[in-house]
């Protein structure tokens, strides 16, 4: 088990998500779907501190290109946030569409628009409706709301529900709202997720808290194996409760990272199971890391848990294809939901239908020991069914 699971569990989420002192959220329709809500807008009430990863793909989306800019100066007042059409490959007029939802909705909120950080989710390549967001924008103040959940729903694609948590730590609150069940491998954050605090910390303590419990969380989650071209996780932190002790809010950050991983995990495009791999006795955390990864994203071995077939070839052949790792059959054992199959690179004579039956479970978790050193990660995920290619066979023409 990971560091991360070593503490989540003991972590306390509200029963309902609540906002931090000083931030707000309205959702509206604007047009872009016919009747779902389809735009966001997050306020702080002050300048907040901020800072954000994207992702790593070459076709990065122009509200990407554009939110590198805006989080240089290490604040921000707002997000806004439209779902459906994604501005992405569509050249210098998609960054000057995403240049005028800031400038809206700097407008509406009295703020500046370098404030402001856009994101856009949904197809790829299909021209932003910018006039119709201009349009929809205007009123959206009035709306603020203290629910996380109103702005979740605005930023949905195919999710099935809308995604949002909240938790204290020494006074202070931390609230994460998301959206993502598909195009889910990220190489630095996920999908569009936003975290709001109250505690008050400078852009670059943000930074670097936010780097490392996105490379225990949202970087080991993977749905399909594919990293979208819109990826964004921000953190701002507008301070109303003041200093926080650093240590304690890593904790809970990461906590928090963690739960909304596998929330997304479970929401995956036709997801039946939660699949956690745990990796350990690697060589080194990066070794770990690589061989959860390879488990997690193979298709046959989330076919296995989907068909709940125990066929643990599978995963000896998913540790196995990681060239570039430090691999001794002769030392690796593995376990299906605590249930011994590999001892020392040989398929133990375990019952097939106890195992079967482990498979069925609503989590279903991977363990591996390869037996080498003190490495160690854990990796997100889910089960691969029909249903993810129904979902995706379409998605342009729906």
């Amino acid at each position: 088990m990971s560091r991360s699971h070593a503490f989540i569990t003991h972590m306390i989420f509200h029963d309902a998500p609540v906002f931090p002192r000083g931030f707000r959220c309205a959702s509206r329709n604007v047009g872009l779907k016919p009747s779902a809500k389809d735009l966001t807008l997050f306020v702080s009430d002050v300048d907040a501190a901020a800072a954000a990863v994207f992702t790593r793909n070459h076709f990065p989306g122009a509200p990407i290109i554009l939110g590198r800019e805006t989080i240089r100066a290490g604040r921000l007042r707002a997000i806004i946030a439209n779902s459906k059409v994604s501005n992405v490959a569509t050249g210098a007029i998609g960054v000057e569409h995403a240049r005028r939802m800031a400038q809206a909705a700097a407008t509406e909120i009295g703020s500046a628009p370098d404030a402001v950080l856009v994101s856009s989710t949904g197809v790829i390549g299909v021209p932003l409706p910018i006039k119709m967001i201009e349009a929809g924008i205007p009123g959206m103040s009035a709306e603020l709301q203290l629910n996380p959940l109103i702005g979740a729903e605005g930023i949905m694609t195919t999710d099935s529900h809308p995604k949002a948590l909240s938790t204290s730590v020494e006074g202070a609150t931390i609230t994460w709202v998301a959206k993502g069940s598909g195009m889910i491998e990220p190489n630095m954050a996920t999908m569009l997720v936003y975290i709001f605090t109250d505690a008050a910390f400078d852009a670059t303590t943000l930074d670097r808290m936010l780097r490392d419990a996105v490379a225990e969380s949202f970087n080991m989650l993977s749905v399909d194996s594919d990293t979208s071209t819109s990826d964004t996780c921000v953190l701002m932190a507008n301070g109303h409760v003041g200093a926080v002790p650093e240590d304690a809010f890593r904790e809970a950050l990461l906590a928090g990272c963690v739960r909304m991983t596998e929330i997304l995990a479970r929401d995956g495009e036709g997801a039946k199971h939660l699949l956690r791999v745990h990796i350990r006795g690697a060589a080194t955390t990066a070794d770990a890391r690589t061989v959860a990864k390879s488990v997690v994203n193979s298709p046959l071995v989330k076919t296995m848990v989907h068909g709940a077939d125990p066929n643990v070839g599978r995963l000896l052949m998913a540790v196995g294809k990681c060239f570039d790792c430090d691999i001794r059959p002769e030392l690796t054992d593995a376990w299906i939901n605590g249930f011994p199959v590999v001892r020392g690179g040989l398929r133990l004579p375990f019952d097939d239908g106890t195992v079967r039956a482990a498979l069925t479970r609503d989590l279903v978790e991977l363990e591996v020991d390869l037996g080498l050193g003190a490495g160690r990660a854990t990796a997100f995920g889910c089960d691969l069914s029909r249903e993810y290619i129904d979902e995706n066979a379409a998605y342009y023409s729906t």
